[in-house]
């Protein structure tokens, strides 16, 4: 072997390892694979009322995103929607799957599920987004209410990404009133990670492009009293052929029964057409 080949596949080595592998929070179950990821500062209990309903039928895997839960925050990382697919994609193949899996994401971890799909469709047989907060270009908006709203979001999450203690003094007493504990977590710790997740990720997102480019089908479950999501965002995705829109009466942004039920139901379809 010569020194040029070895220092190749040496450089190669080096950077593969380089890759944050992102932390295992839920892996039980048998069958079909699906892979869960949480959204904007939350965890794997995002998904407490979900994985009790998918475990009798498949192998249930829920991953902490870049710089939340147990996963690594590497300092030079802008939490950029790209860097949290990589992260997911890098995961997966270490995790030797063998094949693609059905790709569960909630929220921010919606956004980073359709770009993975898009991106890098041999991992992805199937997309679920819930409550993805779809945001279109501000020339995009015709209405007049559309565009109002999306000012009011754009305000707010500056202000949120402005004002740290703010928002984790605000977040911390919000978490205590959440159903479930641990689907809101902002803190000293996981600040770089929010902030620049939330400003990189979700505030500069192009996931109408992205879910256009998925070949693979296509559910979106959302509730109708969800106050993060934009009707136009659900209604331009909506129109792809590839994409079947559930709406769940009485929901709202925590993935709570009615939602996991719905959920559950779109994955045991998909079941359904292997069998």
């Amino acid at each position: 072997m010569t020194a040029g080949l070895l220092t190749r596949i040496t450089d190669a080595l080096r950077l593969t390892t380089a890759r944050p592998v992102l932390h295992r929070s839920v892996d039980v179950g048998e069958g079909p694979v699906v892979v869960l990821l949480h959204g904007l500062a939350s965890s794997w209990h995002t998904f407490s009322d979900l994985v009790p309903l998918l475990e009798p039928r498949h192998r249930v895997i829920a991953l902490d995103l870049l710089g939340f839960g147990l996963s690594v925050a590497p300092p030079s990382t802008g939490f950029t929607i790209d860097e949290h697919v990589d992260a997911v994609a890098t995961s997966l193949r270490r995790l030797r799957l063998g094949g693609p899996v059905i790709l569960v994401g909630h929220s921010l971890g919606a956004l980073v599920a359709a770009r993975l799909a898009a991106t890098t469709p041999r991992l992805v047989r199937h997309l679920v987004m819930i409550s993805p907060p779809i945001y279109p270009a501000a020339g995009d908006l015709t209405s007049s209410i559309d565009q109002a709203a999306m000012r009011a979001y754009t305000r707010a999450f500056d202000f949120l990404r402005s004002n740290k203690q703010f928002t984790i003094r605000n977040a911390t007493v919000l978490a205590r009133l959440l159903p479930m504990q641990g689907i809101l977590e902002v803190t000293e710790a996981n600040w770089h990670a929010f902030a620049l997740s939330l400003e990189n990720s979700i505030q500069r997102q192009s996931t109408i492009v992205d879910v256009a480019s998925v070949t693979v089908p296509v559910d979106v479950v959302y509730g109708s009293l969800d106050p993060l999501l934009l009707p136009a965002g659900i209604k331009v995705i909506g129109s792809m052929r590839q994409v079947t829109v559930h709406r769940v009466d009485g929901g709202d942004h925590v993935l709570r029964k009615r939602i996991a039920a719905a959920v559950a139901a779109v994955v045991d379809d998909d079941g359904a057409r292997d069998s």
